[in-house]
This record gives structure tokens, sequence and C-alpha cells, in this order.
């Protein structure tokens, strides 16, 4: 039998668009929200915790973004406090990762606990405890159901890089399964988990099988991180007081590839090993190759971390996000 659950991840219809049914929603779920009390205060917002968010609410945003975003991150990085515990290779790809915007672990994760992954991740799904949502290409958090995607998920050397690279603690927020390549158009995580001040949220993709150039490997965009944020005031979404815009996503995406024409870069190609880690930058553009081969797979697991002590949101559907309590 289908659950409610598994009926909304596929639904698609009128209701996504009406903002009261998420506002229900997020009366249902206030506790989660409660934090956001002080979170307004502190950033001069003032709306209740339950109503709609936008970067339209921020006039002007908040100065203190990242230490790695500022025009002098290479020059303090040394002044970082934690930096003199990194390894060389850890120094480096901080490095990397302030320069364009993303760096790579190699293996990372080992490649007997990536098989114990996949195992499980077969199992849940053929045991029906675990569904891909509307795209039919994602499985959204399946670090609820599944002990190995969790222990990847909060796994304490990856965190405690990425505590670093942040300079604020991360919270672990959000997963996303794929067995296929997404396919999907150039994007930025930003539009769609979004902070003020901007630039706390980090995201990671771990390989869990050897990835070649015609699975539709991931691709990105080197630098541009450094672009300006692309919000819903940056195209016509079709937003109104109570509905959301038609398609907001595509006409998002058709935005993005305007600016990519405009700015005449290149993307890079994410052939990778099993194990291997890449992590980037809330507003590097990346995005899924063509499939040049239809049988192949190319199974991924992408991992989303908010910062503490920032707002939290999703800019395409104006939610505030329901991030879990310690």
């Amino acid at each position: 039998m289908i659950s409610l659950g598994q009926i909304f991840k596929r639904y698609t219809g009128f209701l996504r668009r009406v903002k009261p049914a998420y506002m229900v929603n997020n009366w249902l779920n206030r506790r989660l929200l409660g934090p956001n009390r002080e979170l307004y205060r502190k950033y001069g917002l003032r709306k209740s915790i339950l109503a709609p968010i936008s970067s339209a609410d921020f006039k002007q945003h908040n100065p203190d973004i990242p230490w790695i975003d500022r025009p002098d991150a290479m020059d303090r990085l040394a002044e970082q406090p934690g930096y003199a515990a990194l390894t060389a290779i850890q120094k480096e790809k901080v490095s990397r990762f302030i320069q364009d915007g993303y760096c790579v672990l190699e293996g990372f994760f080992a490649p007997d606990r990536v098989d114990r992954l996949n195992q499980e991740i077969d199992s849940l799904i053929g045991s029906g405890k675990l569904d891909f949502n509307y795209t039919g290409r994602k499985i959204m958090e399946s670090y609820k159901v599944s002990q190995a995607v969790n222990s990847f998920f909060r796994d304490k050397a990856m965190i405690d890089f990425l505590n670093f690279i942040m300079g604020k603690p991360v919270v672990p927020f959000h997963t996303i399964n794929f067995i296929r390549g997404s396919e999907q158009r150039a994007h930025s995580d930003s539009v769609h988990m979004s902070t003020e001040p901007q630039g706390y949220l980090i995201a990671t993709w771990t390989a869990l099988e050897d990835i070649g150039p015609d699975q539709g490997p991931l691709f990105y965009y080197p630098g541009s991180h450094r672009f300006s944020y692309v919000t819903t005031q940056d195209f016509d979404s079709g937003n109104s007081r109570w509905l959301l815009g038609k398609n907001p996503n595509q006409k998002y995406e058709d935005r993005i590839e305007a600016l990519i024409r405009e700015k005449g870069i290149q993307p890079r190609y994410f052939t990778a090993r099993k194990g291997d880690v890449l992590i980037w930058h809330a507003n590097l553009l990346h995005g899924g190759s063509a499939i040049a081969r239809p049988e192949s797979t190319r199974k991924s697991l992408v991992a989303h971390y908010f910062c503490e002590g920032v707002i939290c949101y999703h800019e395409l559907t104006q939610r505030p996000a329901l991030l879990p309590h310690k």
C-alpha cells in the first residue's frame, strides 16, 4: 500500500503552488521553527515564523558572510581556528575551495563501506521503504531510514572539515540518492536552500561507484561561486501574494543558462572513483550531464548542510527550512 508521504513526494499538482498550504505545514511543524523567532529578531526580520519567506524580505543583505567568501580569505586562511590541526592535503583542499568554489577528497570513503551502503539502499528500495520522488530520479532523505546513509551524512571527519571551511558548526539537513544521472540543468543550491546572511550552506557529492564520461557525470563551473546570487528577484518567477508562479525552477534555470552564456565560462566534469567526495559552495553552478550510455547507472549521494545561527529557507518555494533541533 502506498503511504500518504509517498503520494505527496510524487505529487506535482496545484497544491504545490498554494502558499497557505505551506503555512499549514509550517504550523504543524512550529516546534522546529521556534528557534527562528530569535534569528528573525537578530537579523531584523519582522514577520511570523509561519509566513512565507524569500530574498524579497531582505532589502539589504547582512554583510556577515562566511570568511571563505571575503576578498582576503586566502590571506586569513592560516589565522583560522583549527588551521594548524589540518593535514597538508586538507590545507591545499581548503585553498582550492576558496579559489574555485569546490574541492575533491579522493578516496574519502572506503570502497567496502560504499558497497554496504549500496546494498542497503537496494534492499530498502526493494522493500518499498524508499522510493523516488516526482522527478523519478531522486530518492529524498534516505538517511531517515538507512543507517548506512546516516553514517555517511554525519561522518565526524567530514563534519569537522566542513565546520572548518564554513567557520561555523554545520547542521546536517538533507540528502538525495541517485541511481542514474540527474541530467539536471545548471543551477546553484542557493536558490533551493537559502540563508541570510548569504552563503551559509555547503554540499557534498559522494560517488557510490566509479563514474565515467558516458554515465551522465556531474558538471560544475569553477569560480562561479563568486557570481552574484540569483534569486527570484532576478527573473519573472510569477509569484503572487497567495500563489507561487508556474514552473519557477525552469525560469530560474533559463536565467542561469543565460548567465553562463554572458560569462563565457566552460564546465568541468567529475569522473570519479568510488568513495571520492566533491564538496561545493552554496553558489557554485553545477548540474548533471547527458547520459550517453542509456543502461548505465551513476550511483551517488548528495548531502546538504546549513550552518548554525543563520536564517535558513527555500527561495523558490518561500518556505522556512525545517531544521532538526540538537
